[in-house]
């Protein structure tokens, strides 16, 4: 008899899961309290402008394919995607502007040129973090942290000898400002604790792993567009007889005798084998498993940082901009000071601007294009957001004013705005938070969700709020694990 699984939500991970059991023989059915598959990982088109909603860059390509090669399918058949030439373009307020070539050679040479920093110290920051890549990899991002064979194996055995080197008892901070002379360097590399939703100046410096998936590897775009990921995956899993139920919140996790057998929607239980959740984990323990044991410690961790996105379609081209852009604060530790002691917005940002029409030019009428325009902001804590909001505006256009000696204002045709208020309604993300508990201090790793319950049988977790973290490779990697712990 074909078990059944049910899973709640179709963010990322949600679909990915969904994949692998179908693929394990499970009769999958998912429940998504919006009309669309993909949380975060969706989009928004505005009077002929498309964006990509959330997350905007791509590593690990192989993630997304190994789910194509395990239903036995071509992944180009379905999904494509170009490597990166230049992986983003930095910008600062005194006229530096500098190009990270995928290339490292091209890469280091520039930094010499433009900053006066040894080519050498690219290179060996770079050897570092992908030392640090290849220690802790097998640990922390392929295995459960929960499981006693993941600390008795030979490769963890071979880590605890490399702990010295890993960065655990250090900042990301310290060790950049040892690795680079050039304080703008210092900043460009700090940027990286951003892509969990962290601060540099407290995160451990194994944080510095981000940047050997960047650059050593590479980033990537998908032909289509950030949303093809979603779209993708999802006409694949529906191929697996995979069945979706959108619009459909569900009520409560069905819970006997300490085992999971089904969920409550909307008045109708729905019995299965197994149930996964791909809620954020902070709000599925706050309403759909209110009536079960509380993991009071990582209830109550910090959130990670939250995110103030302007979709704007500007009504001319910028042939000085590319697919990804930064354009640096001048005081790098008062903005994250801001950010998560004060729970407020710098005036003087550092932005980023995704442009996909750079390479997709039908995400924006001819002569234009579509600007993601994001700065980092503390997660919800009640503040007045329509007040820090109308601020951060017009601290932004400024700043992009003065460094790209233009009138953005101006040039504004379409515009809408998502904040932590709408991150959290829409993604169910407590707080507006987007990667789950924040990483700011040496054990963060060891204080998220297991990808399965200690307390209940038969429930699972998946996605960016629970082990291994938040971003596109980790919720796909969440899913891998906990789909492995799954008997067929």
């Amino acid at each position: 008899m074909t078990k059944k699984a049910l899973i709640i939500g179709s963010g990322i991970a949600g679909i990915a899961s969904a994949i692998r059991l179908a693929v394990k023989g499970f009769q999958v059915d998912v429940f998504e309290a919006n009309t669309y598959p993909g949380g975060k990982l969706s989009e928004i088109r505005l009077a002929g402008y498309r964006f990509d909603a959330g997350p905007s860059l791509f590593t690990l390509p192989e993630l997304v394919d190994e789910l194509f090669q395990l239903a036995c399918k071509k992944p180009k058949s379905y999904f494509d995607y170009e490597k990166l030439d230049v992986t983003c373009r930095y910008f600062w307020e005194d006229g530096t502007r500098l190009n990270a070539y995928s290339d490292l050679n091209q890469f280091a040479e520039e930094v010499q040129t433009k900053l006066g920093e040894p080519a050498s110290s690219i290179r060996e920051a770079l050897r570092s973090s992908a030392f640090i890549y290849d220690s802790l990899s097998p640990l922390f991002m392929n295995r459960s942290l929960h499981k006693l064979d993941t600390w008795t194996n030979s490769h963890a055995l071979r880590s605890y000898l490399r702990m010295g080197k890993l960065g655990i008892f250090s900042t990301m901070n310290e060790v950049n400002r040892r690795h680079f002379a050039h304080p703008k360097l210092v900043q460009l590399f700090n940027r990286y604790a951003t892509y969990n939703g962290s601060n540099p100046f407290e995160t451990p410096a194994t944080l510095n792993i981000i940047p050997h998936l960047e650059f050593n590897i590479g980033a990537f775009f998908p032909k289509k567009g950030m949303h093809d990921i979603t779209l993708s995956l999802f006409r694949l899993s529906e191929e697996l007889g995979v069945r979706y139920h959108f619009g459909k919140k569900v009520d409560q996790v069905r819970v006997e005798k300490q085992r999971a057998v089904g969920i409550n929607v909307q008045g109708k239980t729905i019995q299965a084998d197994l149930v996964v959740n791909n809620m954020d984990m902070v709000n599925a323990y706050k309403t759909i498993l209110k009536d079960q044991k509380q993991p009071k410690l990582l209830l109550n961790q910090p959130k990670s940082s939250s995110a103030l996105i302007f979709y704007w379609g500007i009504k001319r081209g910028f042939p000085e901009l590319d697919l990804h852009n930064i354009f640096f604060s001048d005081n790098y530790a008062l903005e994250f000071e801001h950010i998560f002691k004060r729970g407020d917005i710098y005036d003087d940002p550092t932005i980023y601007l995704n442009i996909t029409s750079t390479r997709r030019a039908d995400d924006a009428p001819s002569g234009c294009m579509n600007w993601f325009t994001m700065i980092n902001v503390p997660n919800n804590q009640g503040q007045d957001w329509d007040e820090m909001i109308a601020e951060s505006k017009r601290n932004i256009i400024h700043k992009l004013n003065r460094i790209l000696k233009t009138d953005i204002e101006a040039l504004i045709e379409v515009e809408e705005i998502l904040d932590p208020r709408g991150i959290e309604t829409k993604t169910s993300s407590a707080q507006g938070a987007l990667y789950g508990n924040s990483s700011n201090n040496k054990f963060a790793a060891f204080l998220r969700h297991a990808n399965y319950s200690s307390s209940v049988k038969n429930l699972y977790f998946c996605g960016g709020s629970v082990h291994p973290g938040g971003g596109i490779p980790l919720c796909l990697l969440s899913a891998k694990i906990m789909s492995e712990m799954i008997e067929s």
